[in-house]
């Protein structure tokens, strides 16, 4: 007859204990959900909690902007580069 000692009993007991007891914990985890906002815009209950919409937009805008006027500042400035450096070819080409 084969006996389990209590080094492979505990093991199992530890499993088993931790499938059984895990779901308990994560659920006590959760944060509590928030209050209720007081009524729904249909019912006329009280006014709903919601985010601002333009918050957002305004900022992607600005950026959108930004990187524009960027990249037109770097072209501008790599055209400038490159004539200038065609006509000092130019002049320097001995013939």
């Amino acid at each position: 007859m084969k006996y389990i000692t209590i080094k492979k009993w505990s093991k199992y007991l530890f499993v088993l204990i931790l499938v059984f007891f895990a779901p308990l914990f994560t659920a006590l985890a959760d944060p509590p959900s928030p209050p209720d906002p007081g009524g729904s815009p249909v019912s006329g209950g009280g006014t709903p909690v919601g985010a601002p919409i333009d918050g957002g937009l305004g900022i992607l805008l600005a950026m959108g902007a930004a990187y524009g006027g960027r990249k037109y500042v770097k072209a501008r400035i790599d055209k400038k580069r490159k004539l200038n450096l065609e006509s000092e070819l130019c002049d320097a080409d001995p013939k």
